[in-house]
């Protein structure tokens, strides 16, 4: 199976920030317990493929061997389904885990994949 590369990874503080502001137009975002998906197009950049992050609030898992442990569930099963979304789109997507207890995988994926769907739509 192909592994996650460096490009994949949303790191520009300013695409975050513009994930993340209010008023900014363009930006979309859908919720699918366990996981809040925000995600907008990002034409500025040299690269022309999806790129995204992962959140895991503290307030919402207080130790960091559980926020850790669900940064990578939600990192594999985006790179087991990832081929949902189109891999020229150059979208920038933010997971940001809302549950307030570690769930098993097979849940994840689900919201994942249902996620992935409403940002490919």
């Amino acid at each position: 199976m192909p592994r996650l590369y460096k490009i994949e990874k949303l790191c520009s503080e300013t695409a975050i920030e513009k994930l993340f502001r209010h008023d900014s137009d363009g930006v979309k975002s859908a919720l699918c317990y366990p996981l809040r998906a925000t995600w907008g197009l990002n034409t500025s950049r040299a690269a022309s493929c999806p790129q995204f992050l992962v959140s895991i609030p503290k307030k919402r898992l207080r130790h960091a061997v559980d926020r850790v442990r669900m940064r990578r569930v939600v990192r594999e099963a985006y790179r087991l389904n990832r081929q949902i979304i189109p891999a020229d789109l150059p979208v920038d997507i933010a997971f940001i885990y809302v549950a307030s207890e570690r769930l098993p995988y097979s849940r994840v994926e689900a919201a994942l994949r249902k996620l992935l769907n409403k940002v490919n739509a």
